[in-house]
């Protein structure tokens, strides 16, 4: 296996940060007009294909459908860190200038890939916006969408295709781990449905809609209104009414788990952790980008799952994976 996953650091932006995304275009446009060339020769030579994952889940999965064949650079991969960070670096634009193959998420939330692939143009370079691939809208109102239990098999169907258009001579390579892929989903899918079954309509709270599409799959329902998790989500300061509203669903026990995402903290939602500690109420966090080591896609997807059901059924808290 010669693999190379490589991570870089964590480089969401929000949308106010205009002047940093800005920065780094210049710095794509002033690293990558050499580049596209070269990426395009590796694709169609015994180099290993290079590609990048805006996340590093995505570029998790491009690791385990192109194996031997690719060269992946994860972008935003820290769990440590606020994944709605931008830092803008040479690093990152020549990576993404670089690649024959890129996977972005869309829906706003990693603008900068569309600008740096701008500033750094290919013919040959293929691009899989899981936004574009599931046919979301840009008004689309949570952009955590490898949370949905039918994006990744979409993606990987993708890669297929993408994969096998630049290396034809592994196509089959690449269907088989494609299909090795869609069959290792099989214990979280059974999980989320186990949930569903068990523990129909839980009553929830959320900080952030991070691991909302995965809640509704399992049939929790939502209590925390939409427009407070919309505000932590895009860093402003929700109403009084919605933050009063979530305190309640804790001094009031309405629900029966919070969750928290973890990676993204601040005064406020470390208030409504502490809140519903006091209450008896467990806290299960989730994750914005893949945890690390030890996991890969379906193995963090299966533990946040298993996490929430210790909650429910044990009254366990899995506040870190």
């Amino acid at each position: 296996m010669h693999t190379v996953f490589k991570r870089l650091a964590d480089l969401r932006p929000r949308p106010a940060l205009v002047a940093a995304t800005a920065a780094l275009v210049l710095l794509a446009a002033g690293c990558g007009s050499s580049s596209s060339p070269t990426s395009a020769t590796a694709a169609s030579s015994g180099s290993p294909i290079v590609a990048v994952g805006a996340e590093n889940e995505y570029a998790n999965v491009i690791e385990q459908i192109g194996g031997k064949y690719v060269k992946v650079t994860a972008i935003e991969s820290n769990p440590n860190t606020d994944p709605h960070t931008f830092e803008a670096s040479p690093s990152v634009a020549q990576a993404v200038s670089a690649a024959s193959l890129i996977i972005e998420n869309g829906v706003g939330y990693d603008t900068y890939m569309a600008k740096i692939e701008a500033a750094s143009p290919s013919s040959s370079r293929k691009v899989i916006d899981v936004q574009k691939l599931l046919g979301l809208s840009e008004s689309t109102p949570n952009p955590h969408l490898w949370y949905k239990p039918t994006t990744m098999p979409a993606v990987a169907s993708a890669l297929v295709a993408d994969l096998s258009a630049l290396r034809p001579a592994g196509a089959a390579y690449f269907r088989a781990n494609a299909a090795k892929f869609d069959a290792s989903l099989g214990p979280w899918l059974a999980a989320i449905a186990h949930f569903k079954t068990n523990y129909p309509n839980t009553p929830v709270a959320t900080t952030e809609p991070v691991a909302d599409y995965m809640l509704e799959a399992a049939g929790a329902k939502n209590m925390t209104p939409f427009p407070l998790q919309a505000d932590i989500m895009n860093g402003t300061d929700p109403s009084p009414q919605d933050v009063t509203l979530q305190n309640g669903l804790f001094s009031g026990h309405e629900v029966r788990v919070f969750v928290h995402n973890q990676q993204v903290t601040d005064s406020l939602t470390e208030s409504f952790v502490a809140a519903a500690k006091r209450e008896g109420i467990p806290v299960v966090g989730v994750y914005e980008t893949m945890p690390a080591p030890g996991y890969d896609y379906q193995s963090w997807m299966l533990a946040e799952v298993k996490g929430l059901e210790e909650a429910v059924a044990h009254h366990r808290s899995l506040e870190k994976l």
